[in-house]
Order: C-alpha cells, then sequence, then structure tokens
C-alpha cells in the first residue's frame, strides 16, 4: 500500500480531516480533532497508528514490521512498515486507530460526531 491509498483510505472515513501540525512532511489524520493515524512523507514506507495497549503488545509479538512509535506514548502508539504488511491488515489497523480514537470521545465529542 502507497501513501496515496493510504491517504485516501483514511479520508474516506467519516469526519476525517488531514493536517501538518508537527512538520511540513509529517501528515496527520484526525477525527473531529482527535490524531488516529500519521504519515511521515520523508519516510514513505512508515505508518503510526493509535492501538489498543493490549491490542499494540500482541501485534509487536506477532509482527517485526510494528513496533512501538517514536515520539509518542509507546503504550498506545505503534509504527508500521508498511512494505512489509498485508494490505488488507494495514487497512485493519487504520480502522482499530480509528475505532479507538472514536470510543474514547467525551459525550459532547460523540454529540458533535453525530451532529456532523
Amino acid at each position: 500500500m502507497d501513501i496515496e491509498s493510504i491517504r485516501q483510505y483514511c479520508l474516506q472515513k467519516r469526519f476525517v480531516t488531514e493536517e501538518f501540525p508537527f512538520d511540513d512532511v509529517t501528515l496527520v489524520f484526525k477525527v473531529v480533532g482527535k490524531m488516529f493515524a500519521c504519515l511521515p512523507l520523508n519516510k514513505p514506507d512508515m505508518l503510526v497508528l493509535k492501538c489498543d495497549a493490549e491490542y499494540a503488545i500482541e501485534l509487536r509479538d506477532r509482527y517485526s514490521a510494528i513496533e512501538p512509535a517514536w515520539h509518542f506514548n509507546k503504550k498506545y502508539w505503534n509504527q508500521h512498515l508498511v512494505s512489509a504488511l498485508d494490505d488488507e491488515l494495514i487497512c485493519i489497523l487504520i480502522d482499530h486507530s480509528y475505532d479507538e480514537v472514536v470510543k474514547k470521545f467525551s459525550r459532547k465529542q460523540r454529540s458533535k460526531l453525530n451532529l456532523l
């Protein structure tokens, strides 16, 4: 899966925006202002995603291409070597990341999501 395919997959999800909040090479995808995916454009083979803490450990144990993400809370964020993973798995992990963020929304954020 290439950068543009990942970008398109993320953007097709409900209420997702993209921005460069850190620098001009780190593309971040947010749902109602909360980050769920990060694509370092200067490292086109890397994708950073949020993950359930226990599932994050399980994924790291199972796949050598998944490890704790640099500069993120390593309990909840993994970095993925995209070329070493199946496209279907990447989509599943993006979905999981999106769902992890949405399920932790406050009541106010959920109502905003439902109104949009």
